[in-house]
C-alpha cells in the first residue's frame, strides 16, 4: 500500500472499473467520479466510494479531491468511440480536452502531486512502422485521436507548471473481461461486434483482404483488459514512489500483432459459431499495420502483458452471454 488516495475518474466504466478492482485489491485506497452515462456503479467493488458526477463541474471536483484526501489521479473519463467523434467533433473537445482542463486546474490548486493519464495509440494515426514506438511521429486522424493528444500536451504542460509528476498511458485495442460481470457491454470494438452478429445468424463482416499483410487483413495489437489494469496499478506504484517524478509516456500493448482474419478464426473457435466471414470494403483511416513496441513500458516499469488472444476472447465470450442471456442455448430470451 502506498499511503497514497486515488481518485479514478471514470471508474464505474468497462476499464475504468478494472482498474478499480485491481488497486482496491492491492491495498490502494480508491474513489470513484462518473457520471455513469456509460458506468455501471454495480461494478464497482464493495466499499469503494462512488461520486455521481462530471469533470466539468469544478465545485464537486473541489469537493471530491478535499472530502476524500485525494493525493493522486487516475484520469479515464473520457468519449472514446471514433466514429461518433467525427459525427460530434465539438462535445468530444468539450468532453475530453475542455473537462480535462477542468479537472487539471482542480489538481493544481488542491495540490495534488500524482496524475496518471488514459491515452490511446489514437494519437499515432496512420503510422507506418512494424512496431510503433513512442517516438512515432504523432498525427491522428480523428477528433478521438485528436483530444487524446491535446489531453497528453495539456497534462504533461501542468505538470511542469505546477510540479506534479505525471504518467500518460497509450493503450492499444481492449478486450476482454476479468470476470464476466465486468465485460464490455457496448457494441463498438471488434470482438464484440463479431459476437453480435454471430449470435443473430449474420456472418462477421471483415473490411478490406487487399492489405499488404499476409493474409490481407488488418493487424491489429490486442491487450487484455486485465493486463491493462495491471499496468495502472504499476504506473500509478510508480508515480507514488518519490522516483516517479516528472513525466513518462507509454505504449500499452502486447507487442505482436493479430490479423482480423486470423481474430474471426479465434472467435468462430471459442463460440461454436463457425458462420464464415464476409469481406466488404475497406473503411476509410484503417491502417494496415498497427502494433506496439513494448520496450519503454518493460524497461521503465518492469511490465510485461501476459495474457493471450484466445484469453481474451473467452472472456469476453463470458461476458457476452451474462448479459445477453438469450444467446445461451436452452435459456428463454
Amino acid at each position: 500500500m502506498s499511503g497514497m488516495t486515488w481518485l479514478i475518474t471514470g471508474g464505474a466504466g468497462y476499464i475504468g472499473a478494472h482498474v478499480a478492482r485491481i488497486m482496491t485489491g492491492a491495498g490502494e485506497r480508491v474513489a470513484v467520479l462518473d457520471d455513469l452515462s456509460s458506468g455501471d456503479a454495480a461494478r464497482l467493488p464493495d466499499g469503494v466510494p462512488l461520486v455521481r458526477g462530471s469533470v466539468l463541474d469544478r465545485e464537486l471536483l473541489d469537493r471530491v479531491l478535499s472530502g476524500h484526501g485525494v493525493t493522486g489521479v487516475v484520469h479515464l473519463a473520457a468519449k472514446k468511440q471514433v466514429g461518433e467523434s467525427v459525427e460530434q467533433p465539438l462535445r468530444y473537445y468539450r468532453e475530453n480536452v475542455h473537462g480535462l482542463t477542468v479537472l487539471l486546474e482542480a489538481v493544481a490548486d488542491a495540490g495534488v502531486e500524482r496524475f496518471l493519464f488514459s491515452s490511446s495509440a489514437a494519437v499515432y494515426g496512420m503510422a507506418d512502422a512494424d512496431l510503433i514506438t513512442e517516438d512515432a511521429a504523432t498525427v491522428p486522424i480523428n477528433p478521438y485521436g485528436e483530444t487524446k493528444l491535446a489531453g497528453e500536451w495539456l497534462v504533461r504542460a501542468a505538470g511542469r507548471a505546477h510540479g506534479f509528476a505525471t504518467t500518460c498511458l497509450r493503450y492499444f485495442n481492449v478486450a476482454g473481461a476479468a470476470g464476466p460481470e465486468l465485460a464490455d457491454t457496448g457494441v463498438f470494438n471488434v470482438i464484440p461486434m463479431f459476437f453480435d452478429r454471430l449470435t443473430r445468424g449474420d456472418a462477421p463482416r471483415i473490411f478490406g483482404d487487399d492489405y499488404p499483410t499476409p493474409d490481407g487483413t488488418c493487424i491489429r495489437d490486442y491487450i487484455h483488459v486485465a493486463d491493462l489494469a495491471d499496468a495502472h496499478l504499476t504506473a500509478a506504484r510508480r508515480l507514488a514512489r518519490r522516483d516517479g517524478a516528472g513525466d513518462l509516456t507509454v505504449n500499452v500493448g502486447r507487442g505482436e500483432g493479430v490479423s482480423v482474419r486470423t481474430l474471426a478464426r479465434i472467435v468462430a473457435e471459442v463460440t461454436g459459431h463457425g458462420t464464415p466471414a464476409v469481406i466488404e470494403p475497406r473503411r476509410p483511416g484503417d491502417a494496415a499495420r498497427a502494433v506496439a513496441s513494448v520496450g519503454r513500458i518493460g524497461g521503465e516499469l518492469g511490465w510485461t502483458a501476459s495474457r493471450g488472444v484466445r484469453e481474451m476472447v473467452e472472456s469476453a465470450w463470458e461476458g457476452w452471454l451474462l448479459h445477453h442471456p438469450e444467446c445461451v442455448p436452452g435459456v428463454p430470451g
